[in-house]
C-alpha cells in the first residue's frame, strides 16, 4: 500500500512514530489515518521482530491491528523500515493519567484492567509474552468507551523460549522496563506470561495513584530496585484508596511464587472486574484454582487430590501429643499421615453424627455472605 508520511507524533529508543495517510484512494479495511513507525533498516531488527509477533497473533480488539511493512528511500538518502499501524488519538495512559493530573476512578480502573487483561489472555494463548507491559505501552481510542489497546510487542517472545545469556548486566539478558519487572524476572530471567500479570499489577497501582508502584524514587537507580523486587516478600504497596475487591485483585497479582500468581483468565473472573458484568459469587468460586499447579485446595470443588489428616480419639484422650504437635517434633509424621488411603465415603462417614440436628435454634450462626 501506497501511503504518505505525515507529522511526527512519537518516538523511543530505536524508532520514531509518525502520522501516515492512504496515498490514494482509502481501500477496505484500512483507516484514512494510521501511525508509521521507522527505524534505520539496518537497525531494524526489534521492529521485524514486532512486525512478524503481531502477524502470527492475528486481529484482536485489544490488539493495536497492524496493516502491514515497507521500505522506503528518504530525501536524506536513509533507508527506514516501517510497520504501519492503528493510530491512538487518545495517546498512551500513561500520557493519559498525566494530563489529567490526578489518578483514575475506580470504575475507570476496572474497565481498562479487563481490556488489558483480555490482550494479555488472547497472547497467552496464542503462546506468546509480551514482557514489557506498562502504561506507555497501552493506548487510548476515545470516543463512546475510550478503549484501551496493547501496543509495542518489540521486546515479545515465544512462552517457554529460553533467553540467551550474555548481556551487558553480568550475563542477565533484562527484558522489558525495571518498574514493571516480577521477581522472577529479576532472579532467574524468567519472562513468562505470570511475569505480564505482574507487570499488569504495577500498572493497575500507578493507575490508582499516579505514581509508579515502587514509588517515584525508585525510578533513579533501578539496581537498588531489582533487590527490592528480586528478595525477601517486598511487593508494591496497595494503594488504600481501593475496594477490598481491588486490593485482593492486587494480591493475586503480586504473588511471589509464579505459580501461585492467577492467571489473565482467572483474573477476568475475580470479582473485583465482575462489579460491572453481573457476574456473581457463586459462579465466580466455581471457576477459582483450577489452574494452579500444586495440590493445596482452593475452593470447596477442588478436595479431589487432598488427603486429610486421621487421628484416633483414644490417643487424644490418652494424653497423646496433638496431630499438629507431632509433625512439628517430627516430619516424619507428615509423610505416615498423608499415606493414608482411606475411601472418600468412609471419611465423610466417619463425620457422621446419631445426633439429630436442631436446625431451629440459630444461636452461634454467623452470616458468610
Amino acid at each position: 500500500m501506497d501511503w504518505v508520511r505525515g507529522k511526527e507524533i512519537g518516538h523511543g529508543g530505536f524508532a520514531t512514530i509518525h502520522l501516515a495517510t492512504p496515498a490514494g484512494t482509502c481501500s477496505s479495511g484500512r483507516p484514512p489515518v494510521m501511525a508509521v513507525k521507522s527505524c534505520d533498516a539496518a537497525l531494524s531488527s526489534s521492529l521485524r521482530h514486532e512486525r512478524r509477533v503481531l502477524s502470527e497473533l492475528g486481529d484482536c480488539p485489544r490488539i493495536v491491528r497492524c496493516f502491514g511493512h515497507s521500505l522506503t528511500s528518504e530525501r536524506s538518502g536513509e533507508e527506514l523500515y516501517n510497520v504501519l499501524l492503528e493510530y491512538a488519538a487518545g495517546g498512551s495512559l500513561a500520557d493519559s493519567l498525566k494530563s489529567r493530573g490526578k489518578p483514575l476512578s475506580e470504575p475507570e480502573i476496572r474497565r481498562h484492567a479487563r481490556s488489558i487483561l483480555e490482550g494479555l489472555e488472547f497472547v497467552h494463548s496464542k503462546g506468546f509474552v509480551h514482557c514489557d507491559v506498562k502504561l506507555q505501552n497501552i493506548l487510548v481510542f476515545p470516543g463512546g468507551g475510550e478503549e484501551v489497546k496493547i501496543a509495542d510487542f518489540g521486546l515479545s517472545k515465544r512462552a517457554g523460549e529460553r533467553l540467551l545469556k550474555g548481556g551487558k548486566q553480568g550475563g542477565v539478558e533484562w527484558r522489558g522496563t525495571p518498574m514493571y519487572m516480577a521477581p522472577e524476572s529479576v532472579n532467574r530471567n524468567e519472562y513468562e506470561p505470570a511475569s505480564d500479570i505482574w507487570a499488569l499489577g504495577c500498572a493497575v497501582v500507578e493507575m490508582a495513584t499516579g505514581r509508579p508502584a515502587w514509588g517515584s524514587r525508585a525510578v533513579s537507580n533501578a539496581y537498588a530496585l531489582m533487590i527490592r523486587i528480586g528478595v525477601g516478600d517486598e511487593i508494591p504497596e496497595i494503594p488504600e484508596g481501593l475496594s477490598e475487591q481491588g486490593k485482593d485483585f492486587l494480591m493475586k497479582c503480586f504473588a511471589k511464587n509464579p505459580k501461585k500468581r492467577w492467571t489473565a483468565r482467572m483474573l477476568l473472573k475475580h470479582p473485583f472486574l465482575a462489579l460491572d458484568r453481573g457476574i456473581n459469587d457463586e459462579e465466580f468460586v466455581r471457576d477459582c484454582g483450577v489452574e494452579f499447579a500444586d495440590a493445596s485446595p482452593r475452593c470447596h470443588f477442588d478436595f479431589q487430590s487432598w488427603v486429610s489428616m486421621q487421628c484416633s480419639r483414644s490417643s487424644w484422650e490418652s494424653g497423646s501429643p496433638s496431630p499438629s504437635s507431632e509433625m512439628d517434633s517430627d516430619p516424619s509424621v507428615v509423610g505416615e499421615l498423608s499415606s493414608d488411603s482411606s475411601s472418600v465415603i468412609h471419611r465423610i462417614g466417619q463425620l457422621a453424627s446419631p445426633e439429630r440436628p436442631n436446625w431451629i435454634d440459630s444461636e452461634g450462626w454467623v452470616t458468610v455472605r
